[in-house]
């Protein structure tokens, strides 16, 4: 399987099988991607293998030794090694599309932090594409709340 940032320059490879998926709703997780949750998984060392763009990654590191590294040109996180051990955190949306089948959420991580918009209800508006337009995604928001 493989994997890139949004505009290309870091690309990576796993091989193996890549295990399922947990979602982080932590406060760092949310202002680490703007979203609701962090989707990730870990494999080992050894079944990761940069391809290229190295170079293009950054970092950032909180005193509490929270990190994140991402793409100095696109900013997309991307995979990093877990200190002390060998194993490579790895964002889930940045893996082929063609494999995101194969894999599913099995834990959610830091519930008890999640931020209080996010609910998953039916009634919510689901749309398998885009919006028609801004229009009338602006329209769907204003008219169309979730119970």
């Amino acid at each position: 399987m493989k994997g890139e940032c949004l505009c290309g320059r870091v690309k990576f490879k796993i091989e193996g099988n890549i295990p399922n998926l947990y979602q982080c709703h932590c406060s760092l997780c949310r202002k680490v991607t703007g979203s609701s949750a962090n989707a990730a998984t870990f494999v080992t060392q050894k079944d990761f293998r940069w391809l290229s763009g190295q170079d293009k990654i950054s970092s950032f590191q909180k005193p509490t030794g929270y990190r994140s590294d991402f793409c100095s040109v696109c900013g997309s996180p991307v995979p990093n090694q877990l200190r002390g051990m060998e194993l490579v955190w790895v964002p889930a949306g940045l893996l082929e599309a063609s494999f995101e089948g194969a894999m599913t959420v099995n834990v959610h991580l830091h519930m008890g932090s999640a931020a209080s918009w996010e609910r998953d209800s039916g009634e919510c508006v689901r749309l398998e594409a885009g919006p028609e337009s801004l229009e009338s995604l602006q329209e769907a928001l204003q008219e169309n709340p979730c119970a």
